[in-house]
């Protein structure tokens, strides 16, 4: 359930970003780029839900591996969609 939360963070997230970059830009370019940088905040967001797995919920860096990548890359799949899609609407 915390995986799924965290991911439904992320796409939330997501989204406030593209809404910046509307209103930075008010055009797809601004939008798009937002998505881009979306992407390495949210990789720094899941490697601090990663380090609070292993330091406070007890997990070992072996078990919460899959779950980072897992947990990183739906949001940033969406992130790339949208960055291909947004230029051609």
């Amino acid at each position: 359930m915390h995986v799924a939360l965290v991911m439904a963070g992320g796409l939330v997230l997501l989204g406030l970003f593209v809404l910046f970059g509307w209103l930075w830009g008010a055009s797809s370019a601004g939008m798009a780029l937002a998505a881009k940088w979306f992407v390495p905040a949210w990789l720094l967001v899941a490697a601090v839900n990663m380090w609070v797995g292993v330091q406070h919920a007890g997990y070992s860096v072996r078990e919460e591996a899959p779950i980072l990548l897992i947990v990183f890359a739906v949001p940033a799949a969406v992130a790339a969609f949208v960055v291909w899609w947004l230029p051609r609407s």
